[in-house]
């Protein structure tokens, strides 16, 4: 079953204050929903500093989504290795990458017909 529009907007919301509480930086969403081919609502991404940093984003996020909205990833991947861990929250897929990665995937660009936006960090 599909969540309502407005606990996905709250889940993102809160996701974009985890991310910013532990230092996540080059913080992005980009708002797919108007793209048909699209597999979610939203992808939220983040550049980690290290490893352990990536790996931190992704923790804190999930204990913090979980303790305040009881919400739990479907899936994560990546996080044995830290250089980008993909969490699912269905409507939302989070990216947390390393510099080089993104610098390297720029999955940002797949998506140019999509809102994006930037938060400061």
């Amino acid at each position: 079953m599909a969540k309502k529009l407005d606990e996905t907007n709250i889940l993102l919301e809160n996701i974009i204050n985890v991310i910013k509480n532990v230092k996540g930086k080059e913080l992005i969403s980009l708002d797919l929903r108007k793209i048909e081919s699209a597999i979610c609502k939203y992808f939220v991404i983040c550049t980690g500093t290290s490893s352990t940093h990536v790996n931190s984003i992704e923790s804190n996020l999930k204990k913090t989504i979980a303790k305040d909205l009881g919400e739990k990833p479907w899936h994560v991947e990546g996080n044995n290795i830290g250089e980008w861990v993909l969490m699912d929250y269905s409507d939302i897929i989070v990216h947390i990458l390393q510099e080089k990665t993104r610098c390297f995937y720029k999955i940002e660009e797949f998506w140019g017909d999509a809102v994006l936006t930037n938060y400061k960090d």
